[in-house]
């Protein structure tokens, strides 16, 4: 233990503390850098109250697709209502023509 100077142990814990100050820069800046970015994209997606921005081209198509969806839905919904109409009518019509024969 004699023949370990002053100056080595001040190497060796001045590279531990370097290494540990870089894990400790690493982990905490990749969750500040994914931080950032969330930030940023929220940014993006929602503009600040007031501000009149043209919607971008990939807005107006997921608009657009929202609504051939709500159209394609509520025509299947008209072509499911004509379909139970006809069928009470021809459960009706057939009650009719089974009662009077």
């Amino acid at each position: 233990m004699r023949n370990v100077s002053l100056e080595a142990v001040w190497d060796v814990l001045k590279w531990v503390l370097l290494v540990l100050v870089a894990g400790f820069i690493g982990q905490f800046g990749k969750s500040l850098a994914l931080r950032l970015i969330e930030r940023r994209r929220q940014k993006r997606i929602e503009p600040p109250p007031g501000s009149s921005r043209p919607p971008t081209p990939s807005e107006v198509e997921i608009e657009r697709a929202r609504l051939e969806a709500a159209a394609k839905i509520e025509k299947k919904r008209a072509k499911a209502q004509v379909k139970r109409q006809k069928k009470a009518e021809t459960s009706r019509s057939d009650d009719e023509h089974g009662s009077s024969e």
